[in-house]
């Protein structure tokens, strides 16, 4: 399947459509709905976490399979969109910060924003800092790219532990009904999330899968 879709080329278009249904879902969740206490950082929240950090994350987890360019340009790209990512997943914290987090979605929010900044840190040293050596960066490669894909799905299931907080707080109290609009585009949104970061962690794996096929099958056949 993989193969007649084009590689990854077809699942970076799979991925493009995800994205942009959770887009889709959240703007409208965020911007439309007024069951919300009507807080300017309450709309921000969902908007910079899921689109500022998932979104803008995976895209630049994926930079390398839809830039055009030289190696430093796309290294270049990938560390300026996962900074910005990060700056994003910071003010997203702020505007629902609490002197006492005791949910364990705030748990998994400051574990993921401070694992992405550890790995953003770890990526600016070893890739683009030039005084870095080659056998260097290699050894730093594997640990790089697990905890970037680590991280990002911990951010997936950091935004689907609040998606589910939010929307059981509000049915409780009785604002939102189990069967309404409100509570279909939540769930709709958590469940499009959960097909981004499946998709988007396929992506960044298939050059390595078909690398690792293409020279099984030339052991083969020599």
């Amino acid at each position: 399947m993989i193969e007649t879709m084009g590689g990854g080329d077809g699942l970076l278009v799979v991925s493009r459509v995800c994205a942009s249904l959770v887009a889709i879902l959240v703007l409208t969740w965020a911007l439309f709905f007024t069951t919300k206490p009507l807080n300017i950082y309450s709309v921000l929240h969902p908007l910079l976490m899921v689109i500022g950090l998932i979104l803008i994350s995976g895209e630049g987890i994926l930079v390398h399979r839809w830039l055009d360019g030289s190696r430093k340009r796309k290294k270049l790209v990938h560390l300026w969109m996962q900074g910005v990512a990060l700056g994003t997943g910071i003010i997203g914290i702020w505007t629902k910060f609490e002197p006492n987090f005791y949910t364990l979605h705030s748990w998994l929010g400051l574990l993921s924003v401070s694992l992405f900044g550890a790995q953003w840190l770890m990526g600016f040293i070893s890739f683009w800092h030039r005084g870095e050596v080659r056998m260097s960066r290699m050894r730093v490669l594997p640990w790089h790219v697990f905890l970037g894909l680590y991280t990002y799905g911990l951010a997936v299931i950091t935004a689907e532990t609040g998606l589910l907080e939010k929307l059981t707080f509000l049915q409780t109290n009785g604002v939102v009904l189990k069967r309404s609009s409100e509570a279909m585009i939540v769930n709709g949104l958590g469940l499009w999330l959960a097909m981004l970061c499946g998709v988007v962690i396929l992506t960044a794996l298939t050059p390595k899968i078909f690398q690792q096929q293409n020279s099984d099958t030339k052991c083969y056949t020599s």
